[in-house]
């Protein structure tokens, strides 16, 4: 069976080793190239802390469990031309201000009834965890199993190690589609057309129109989000930590711009801040306002980022779906064409399961969850995007 997998980012790479692992033939379609866009663009969160109870939060805790071994494999059967992908299971610690203390712990509560370890810490535990935080915090609560990748590299490796298993990348547009009495028969490009059996819908924030090629509807939206990047500097923050407000901005259907603090280092002694979302279309303009945001939120999280240089900011567009599930299955429409986008900030995060998803739609094999909350037949999907 061939299969064209729409976009080379984590989402699309994840997608192309899981069906290229289960015995398709696999071609991979991308106008920038391996995590060209959205994936070159972001923290590369692993995270469990920030869901809600529900399906997503299931899917976290399964691709959580996902990319341990998924990642430890890469690692350490990598083939020419494959990066590390830089896993770290550094943990989370959630913070809240005084006024935050009570739901946060109220969040916790219920993160670990479905059986997310969430540890609350006493002022004593969290100082010792994170001794520069601001003293004024109340309240911390750990989530050891948070972990992150750095996000470009983890797309090639997991890209690198599909094309060794035989399956191909092509670095081009898709420009039309072709469907034939309801059903898909491939893709039109500059360079004509390729043929194939199915088609997998991996283009993130463009899912959308990329579904419109082939006559179908998928509500999927960017959104925007920015991130500081200080200069190296001897560690002083030693988790992935972020103030509560975050859940809620992530939970949030709101188009106007929201900001929450997410401060991590990394392996080369930087340090990332963030985050904002904000729907703006594709816009790149108006970027000043929530920098200052996240930078004024940041320094009152450590006092000590007001005294540090800035190396760069960045920013990249999400693909946020109005019900804040992922779009992962068959379309509602049209034969052969399947969609994984949708993610909004969790991509990478949910990468791994996404990509068996798929290979259970496409395939046949089995599935590591229930998939049904996250068909793109669902009714939220299936109005023209606004």
């Amino acid at each position: 069976m061939r299969i064209i997998v729409i976009g080379a980012g984590a989402v699309g790479a994840a997608c192309a080793l899981s069906l290229t692992e289960a015995g398709a033939e696999v071609m991979v379609l991308d106008r920038t190239g391996v995590a060209g866009e959205t994936s070159s663009r972001c923290e590369g969160n692993i995270l469990v802390s920030d869901k809600q109870p529900g399906a997503e939060a299931v899917m976290a805790v399964e691709a959580n469990r996902a990319w341990r071994e998924l990642a430890e494999r890469l690692d350490a059967e990598r083939v020419p031309g494959q990066p590390s992908t830089e896993f770290e299971a550094k943990g989370g610690i959630v913070v809240a201000f005084p006024p935050g203390a009570e739901a946060l712990q109220g969040f916790a509560a219920a993160q670990r009834e479905m059986g997310i370890r969430a540890d609350v810490l006493d002022a004593a535990a969290l100082r010792a965890a994170e001794p520069h935080l601001a003293p004024e915090i109340a309240v911390g609560v750990h989530y050891p199993d948070d972990a992150q990748v750095q996000p470009s590299l983890a797309a090639q490796a997991m890209l690198a190690r599909a094309r060794h298993l035989g399956a191909q990348l092509h670095v081009t547009e898709v420009t039309g589609a072709v469907v034939e009495a309801g059903r898909v028969r491939g893709v039109r490009t500059p360079t004509g057309r390729i043929d194939a059996d199915a088609v997998v819908n991996c283009a993130g924030p463009w899912a959308g129109e990329i579904a419109a090629l082939f006559g179908a509807a998928l509500d999927i939206r960017p959104r925007r989000g920015t991130i500081l990047v200080t200069t190296a500097m001897p560690q002083r923050v030693f988790h992935k930590v972020y103030d509560a407000d975050y859940v809620g901005a992530v939970g949030s259907g709101d188009a106007a711009l929201q900001t929450s603090t997410v401060v991590e280092s990394t392996p080369a002694g930087t340090v990332l801040i963030g985050s904002s979302r904000e729907r703006v279309g594709f816009s790149e303009d108006g970027l000043l306002a929530p920098l200052a945001e996240i930078a004024a939120k940041a320094s009152r999280l450590f006092p000590f980022l007001r005294d540090t240089m800035l190396l760069r900011t960045y920013f990249g567009f999400r693909p946020y779906a109005p019900d804040h599930l992922p779009a992962i299955g068959a379309d509602a429409r049209v034969q052969g064409l399947f969609h994984a986008a949708g993610h909004e900030g969790a991509g990478i995060g949910l990468a791994p399961t996404t990509g068996a998803l798929i290979a259970h739609a496409v395939l046949g094999v089995p599935a590591p969850l229930d998939p049904t909350p996250f068909l793109p037949s669902r009714a939220t999907l299936q109005g023209a995007a606004a």
